[in-house]
């Protein structure tokens, strides 16, 4: 088994440090290989992705991804600045389905915005479609209208669209992933305005009669927004498109706290993986030792179990995340009155420690 090591930029070089820590601690038997990505990437070899590091991200069963960005970078033109890494990677390597789990620890109902009643217990799973939408639609750019409110004028535009292949592997994914937990699949989209989604709502609707198992539902996403925040614990599987997967998982986040808890895992037809924080580089923070590694730690859980087969080494990382929590340590992320406020490096030696003490007892 081989990893690719991808830190990137920010704390991005903080936070996979301690997620190797954990993983190193494990003594399974793979290969682990570092390379440049990002703004970092950009400063050594002119361009965010290097062919090395795309090379090797191929070669390798997994990439363990820290994250890309900096403000310093804003200016570059659009191929060369950072965030354009991830989308190569997800691009060549064929990740489309992107799974992010937003599960409420009982240690961390406190820490959530949301009143207690309405977050304890909650384990929800945003599956993603990840090469299609908006962001990926062809054509776009910049042009002169010559017709709308306004022509003559400069005017900018980018495509939404999906095919009928990639909305039903995405959509089986779901169902599949429904099959595991409470078998209800809730797809998120804007049939009502929009006739990619309309499309995108027909497809799902055909394929979930494969499952009749599955409870499906339909939300509209500005109801999915509101429900997320009113009754998170109606959802059980939310499967959406591109952008509003983005923008609905990020919001997920904040039930469970803080998006520093937050893992992600981007997989392709052949379980191969990346595997990040759903958070950015936090570049205002990089360096001071603050940031919280818990979502990259959780990520190389994530990682084990679904890229390399290791489910029992992901299970032992995801209790130790747990024992920590119970322990009363936090990052300032989910510090809260009573507890015990850590660094990055602490909190990464208190998941190893309690690995470490589970391998002695069990």
């Amino acid at each position: 088994m081989k990893i690719a090591v991808l830190p990137g930029d920010g704390i991005g070089t903080e936070i996979v440090a301690e997620a190797v820590k954990v993983l190193d601690v494990l003594e399974l038997k793979f290969e682990m290989e570092s390379a440049l990505v990002g703004g970092a990437a950009y400063e050594a070899h002119g361009h965010p992705l290097p062919e090395a590091t795309l090379k090797l991200a191929k070669e390798s069963d997994a990439v363990l991804f820290g994250a890309v960005g900096d403000w310093k970078y804003d200016k570059l033109d659009r191929p060369l600045r950072p965030e354009q890494a991830i989308l190569g990677l997800r691009k060549n390597l064929g990740l489309f389905a992107n799974f992010r789990p937003a599960i409420c620890y009982e240690q961390l109902v406190d820490a959530s915005s949301l009143k207690p009643e309405l977050i304890a217990g909650l384990d929800i799973l945003i599956i993603r479609e990840l090469t299609g939408d908006i962001y990926f639609g062809q054509p776009r750019g910049r042009r002169t209208a010559v017709d709308g409110h306004f022509p003559g004028a400069e005017e900018a535009f980018d495509t939404m669209r999906y095919s009928r292949p990639e909305v039903e592997r995405i959509a089986r994914v779901a169902f599949e992933a429904a099959r595991k937990r409470s078998k209800r699949v809730t797809s998120v989209d804007k049939a009502n305005v929009l006739e990619t989604f309309q499309f995108w709502k027909d497809i799902v609707t055909e394929v979930g009669k494969e499952y009749p198992d599955v409870e499906l539902d339909h939300m509209y996403v500005d109801n999915a927004a509101m429900q997320l925040v009113k009754a998170p614990k109606k959802f059980d599987v939310v499967v959406t498109g591109n952008m509003f997967g983005d923008i609905l998982s990020d919001e997920a986040a904040m039930l469970t706290g803080s998006i520093g808890m937050l893992p992600s895992a981007s997989l392709n037809s052949s379980n191969q993986g990346l595997y990040e924080p759903s958070h950015g580089s936090a570049p205002d923070i990089a360096g001071k030792g603050v940031a919280n590694p818990l979502a990259t730690i959780l990520s190389a859980a994530m990682m084990l179990r679904f890229s390399l087969n290791q489910p029992e080494a992901a299970d032992r990382i995801e209790s130790a995340v747990k024992d920590v929590l119970a322990s009363g340590l936090r990052t300032g992320d989910i510090w809260s009155e009573g507890t015990k406020r850590v660094g990055t490096r602490e909190m990464g030696d208190a998941v190893v420690a309690a690995i470490t003490k589970k391998t002695i007892t069990g």
